[in-house]
């Protein structure tokens, strides 16, 4: 069993006329000072799916919140795209006091979501981290035809009468394997937590209508919408098995980015948060402590 330690204290804001949640992990008061990070987990997730890396930064104040629609925050009025989540991003770092030297994190879906942000306000952010970024167009490539399943199982969880709906969307046997396509790791104990984890958190969103406009939007752009944009350090953390992102689209998203770092972690796919955390720490503390000599 995966024991996590740190606390957090759960601020609640408004944004747009909805009730938002953040979990605020104060540093450890023993470490160096070291910048804020403000962490923007999946799609489908919430903040729990990013505790492990949490865990691994003890040094590091960190908050993520729970995006709007998903776990314990509000949808908001409108479309659930990037545009909407990227505006969500920098309303709440404004909000929680965060200053410039505040390092945004995204996972995956989060990767899109943070580098959009990062892009539409230069000088916000001192420095900027993907794991597991989406390099590459959803419908292209090998991935195309398991998205267009995917596409058509979230508008059939969204066109049909409310109950049945919910129980396609919520389905335990779907939800499960969606975890074993996804997890890589060997050790039994570590994919019986991930699928507990996947299980637990993974159907915690608001409406039918949240996950499938969320959906669209994952699936409708990648990192490299905003790569050029990017006028600051970003740190690329890609995974050697990712089916969402090959090696050679990391390469070439890292090519996009005037200032770009990539890292690759062998023999992990896209739950580097839950199969690799420590590496991921390590690999952004490195980076971190690279780029402010």
């Amino acid at each position: 069993m995966i024991e996590l330690h740190r606390t957090a204290t759960v601020r609640t804001l408004r944004y747009r006329g909805t009730i938002q949640r953040y979990w605020d992990f104060e540093a450890d008061r023993r470490a160096p000072v070291r910048p804020p990070l403000f962490m923007v987990h999946g799609f489908r997730g919430d903040h729990h799916g990013l505790l492990r890396i949490v865990e691994a930064l003890p040094g590091h104040r960190v908050i993520t919140p729970d995006l709007p629609g998903f776990g314990q925050s509000e949808p908001l009025p409108g479309n659930h795209d990037v545009e909407a989540y990227a505006e969500f991003v920098l309303s709440s770092v404004s909000a929680l006091g965060l200053g410039p030297e505040t390092v945004l994190v995204g996972h995956s879906f989060g990767s899109i979501i943070a580098g959009h942000a990062a892009a539409d306000a230069p000088g916000r952010f001192s420095a900027l981290v993907l794991i597991n970024p989406i390099s590459a167009p959803a419908l292209e490539g090998s991935s195309r035809i398991a998205t267009r399943l995917a596409e058509l199982y979230y508008r059939l969880g969204a066109v049909l009468p409310e109950n049945a709906g919910q129980l396609l969307l919520r389905n335990r046997v779907i939800v499960r394997a969606m975890s074993e396509l996804m997890a890589k790791t060997r050790n039994r104990d570590l994919r019986r937590w991930i699928h507990g984890q996947h299980r637990a958190y993974f159907s915690a969103f608001a409406s039918r209508d949240v996950v499938l406009q969320a959906f669209t939007a994952s699936i409708s752009g990648t990192v490299r919408d905003s790569a050029p944009r990017l006028s600051l350090p970003v740190l690329l953390i890609a995974a050697e098995k990712d089916d969402l992102g090959s090696i050679a689209t990391q390469q070439a998203l890292a090519g996009l980015i005037p200032d770009s770092k990539l890292a690759v972690i062998e023999d992990v796919g896209h739950l580097i948060h839950y199969e690799t955390p420590d590496i991921a720490a390590r690999t952004i503390t490195q980076f971190l402590e690279d780029i402010a000599t």
